[in-house]
């Protein structure tokens, strides 16, 4: 016998037990950006390498170590995209769409990284991400923030998530904090732990994300962004928090958050949740107004964000959700020929209703008992009698009522007593 093969190592099946969930919070999504006026764009899961060592920085942990690269028998490096941003960015530049025009475009699918697996993280995840182009102003990122509590409400979410919120100023304002910072990580180098004494050279910023405790107790007397902003980037900010208060919404002001990507500038923020232990990010954005021009367009304001669709399914499985998406009807028949031509004829009535035909033969007595664990509500018989007459005899299987025979045209409206 032949061994088996197995799925890879973080990277794994969604079962059908599990895909009516995730086709309901998609549902809920895509409903929600349709009613914001946000356009879908499909990109592909494998791109030039390039385009993520320029975007997101030769200097982070995803191109350091976690991104799937590869060369093709052309001897061109390749890479399964780790996020969506880039990829959404390029696609747009390269069709066009950017210079001198507004977008608002959402994208979902696949990414990968090489991490270690555990809950809510892994090789394989899915994201749904939103990007807005064209737009400077601090009306936008509030449209957006606004638009993730909205589908927070909507998911029954809003009291398991808080909403943490920071501004890097722009690439001026970092270079002057930058030069600060690095002069106080020095004088505690010793002190740091492994990974934030290597990024002090390379990517100081990072430190201030690091989860070691003895590095956050040292950061709490680190100098802060905040101080070094330009009147402009403070304005920014402000103007931004004014127009979340004045949508009532409450949010914490972390100077620690910075996210863990190159490309932002401005507005930084993220949905936090306790409820998933140390995987507690669940939506994540912010501003990134040089990258486009870094990929090569024309310079171009952008804000965007992406949420982990895993982390969102783990938090939807701790609520009580009746997502029921068994059949409504199971077709039973002695005839294959009949069975077919009933449950076809009751989709085009009602393209609503969800028919389940048996197929594959068996006596009466089979056809029912599968007709009961599909968890269909009604059986629709035909035997011998029924096709002699030219009727269909409607069982109900979830409630007590007493099978009845209707002619075929009738049983559409027998079937609305049941299905109301």
């Amino acid at each position: 016998m032949s061994k088996k093969i197995a799925s890879i190592r973080g990277m794994n099946d969604i079962l059908p037990t599990d895909t009516p969930l995730w086709q309901w919070f998609e549902n809920k999504v895509a409903t929600l950006l349709q009613r914001y006026s946000y356009s879908e764009i499909r990109t592909p899961i494998v791109e030039q390498t390039d385009l993520f060592r320029r975007s997101i920085g030769e200097v982070t942990d995803i191109v350091e170590k976690e991104m799937y690269t590869f060369e093709d028998r052309n001897g061109d490096s390749l890479t399964l995209r780790p996020e969506g941003t880039a990829s959404c960015v390029r696609a747009a530049e390269q069709h066009g769409l950017l210079y001198n025009q507004i977008q608002r475009l959402w994208y979902k699918g696949p990414m990968f990284r090489h991490e270690r697996p555990q809950a809510g993280r892994y090789r394989q995840f899915h994201q749904i991400g939103v990007e807005a182009f064209g737009m400077a102003t601090p009306d936008i990122d509030a449209e957006l923030i606004l638009l993730s509590r909205r589908l927070w409400q909507e998911l029954g979410l809003e009291q398991q998530v808080v909403l943490q919120l920071n501004t890097l100023g722009s690439l001026e304002d970092r270079a002057k904090y930058r030069a600060a910072l690095v002069e106080f990580l020095n004088q505690h180098r010793d002190d740091l732990d492994e990974d934030s004494q290597r990024r002090i050279e390379r990517n100081p910023l990072r430190v201030l994300d690091s989860k070691n405790p003895q590095t956050q107790e040292i950061l709490g007397d680190a100098p802060e962004l905040v101080d070094y902003l330009s009147e402009e980037s403070a304005a920014h900010f402000n103007q931004l928090k004014a127009l979340l208060d004045a949508a009532g919404l409450s949010y914490e002001v972390n100077p620690r958050l910075v996210r863990g990507l190159d490309y932002y500038s401005h507005t930084v923020f993220e949905w936090v949740t306790d409820a998933l232990g140390a995987q507690g990010t669940v939506c994540a954005g912010g501003r990134y107004d040089g990258l486009v021009e870094q990929l090569g367009g024309r310079a171009t304001p952008a804000v965007g964000f992406a949420m982990g669709m895993e982390r969102l399914i783990l938090l939807l499985e701790q609520q009580t959700l009746a997502i029921n998406n068994a059949p409504h009807v199971y077709v039973v028949a002695d005839d294959p020929q009949a069975s077919i031509l009933l449950a076809e004829q009751l989709r085009t009535d009602n393209p609503q209703l969800r028919v389940l035909t048996h197929c594959g033969g068996g006596s009466f007595k089979s056809q029912l008992r599968r007709a009961d664990r599909s968890g269909a509500q009604v059986a629709l018989i035909i035997g011998a009698e029924e096709a002699a007459s030219n009727s269909v005899t409607v069982k109900p299987l979830r409630e007590h009522n007493e099978q009845t025979t209707v002619p075929q045209t009738q049983v559409a409206a027998e079937l609305a007593k049941y299905l109301a």
